[in-house]
């Protein structure tokens, strides 16, 4: 089969490579579809240590075409979105209902047994959080792997997989937006932009939207910003402030993982608020904060990893919200490539010119 990998730090290539059969408690999924998001790059480039030669994707939906022993929530011929943190259900995060903190298979690029399920000859590959879905087909742990409706366009449930559950997710469960609040979100790719929707989904009554490409401004007000600052031509913390009678907004979102604009971020505030940090930063970066105003100010800085969620139950309630026209998964989906274009694909995300890329297969 067709893996999208990476042998190198920043070389992306299409290889052929060769699958193993589900162990117990596994899945093997023809994957449909495998948005192209920030974190498989970070894989790449040495922003997040990955275990190389890896193949990426972790971000995908698709049909089940087999199933290992001891796996009854799921069958062959089911649709289902995949997860890439597993949820258990007895783990110490599970028990204490944070199953985004699921710890029961390590990020070693590994299954729960310790080995690897894709080779090229004598090499054995890395999985990407223990599913490398951008690849024809993959082997995942079951309780990585989500069942949902069969109606739903399975490209648009991969989002749910990552971006959206990540955006939507760290607006309505990590920080619990009230309507009327005002909202900052700082970056406008595919995260970003999801959490633009769930403010707009939230009641949110300003959400203002920044970020230093001009043209994100029709993605994000397509999504429900209320206005938008180019990062590129004026401050945002000032713009922000200006906008809000000098005060600072309730909730600020950094959604792009740059250790400066958590900053920005944070001082953008107001005095009591909330600064949540979406974006994953490089590995040794520093947040500098200010000690003496830290308590004055009384802000929050929360971190949010996966939107707070638990995949089993948040992501068919996503996938619901879509149905009834609450969130638009159809807008973020701005380009599809093939898994050969795979690599047209993540220059154009570092270029920023989809919301959304997305490898479709047949």
């Amino acid at each position: 089969m067709k893996a999208v990998v990476c042998k190198e730090l920043n070389k992306i290539t299409v290889e052929e490579v060769t699958l193993d059969p589900p162990k117990a408690g596994e899945v093997r999924i023809k994957v449909a579809a495998a948005g192209v998001c920030h974190s498989d790059l970070s894989m790449t480039n040495g922003t997040m240590p990955a275990p190389l030669p890896m193949v990426l994707g972790h971000e995908a939906a698709g049909v089940v075409a087999s199933v290992g022993d001891g796996v009854t929530h799921v069958t062959p011929g089911d649709h289902v979105v995949l997860s890439f943190v597993p949820t258990c259900g007895d783990c110490f995060h599970c028990l204490r209902d944070e199953a985004f903190l699921c710890q029961a298979i390590p990020a070693t690029g590994t299954y729960a047994d310790g080995t690897k399920r894709v080779r090229q000859g004598d090499t054995e590959f890395s999985s990407m959080t223990a599913l490398g879905a951008m690849a024809e087909e993959a082997i995942c742990p079951a309780i990585s792997v989500v069942p949902i409706d069969k109606d739903i366009p399975l490209p648009l449930a991969a989002l749910v997989g990552c971006g959206v559950t990540t955006g939507v997710g760290a607006v309505i469960k990590t920080a619990k937006v009230p309507p009327g609040a005002s909202v900052a979100i700082f970056g406008c790719g595919g995260v970003g932009l999801a959490a633009i929707q769930g403010a707009r989904l939230a009641g949110a009554g300003q959400v203002i939207a920044i970020d230093a490409a001009a043209s994100k401004e029709e993605f994000a007000r397509q999504c429900g910003a209320t206005d938008f600052v180019d990062a590129s031509q004026t401050d945002p913390v000032a713009a922000l402030r200006e906008r809000t009678g000098g005060v600072g907004v309730d909730y600020a979102f950094e959604a792009i993982g740059i250790a400066s604009v958590m900053e920005q971020a944070h001082k953008a505030t107001r005095r009591g608020g909330t600064a949540v940090i979406i974006g994953m930063g490089k590995f040794k970066d520093t947040v500098k904060l200010d000690a003496w105003m830290l308590p004055l100010m009384a802000k929050k800085l929360v971190g949010s990893f996966y939107g707070n969620v638990n995949p089993r139950v948040d992501f068919p309630r996503l996938l619901e919200l879509n149905r009834s026209g609450k969130l638009d998964l159809a807008s973020l989906v701005t380009k599809t490539y093939t898994i050969d274009e795979a690599p047209q694909a993540f220059d154009d995300m570092q270029k920023g010119v989809n919301a959304r890329g997305v490898i479709v297969f047949d």
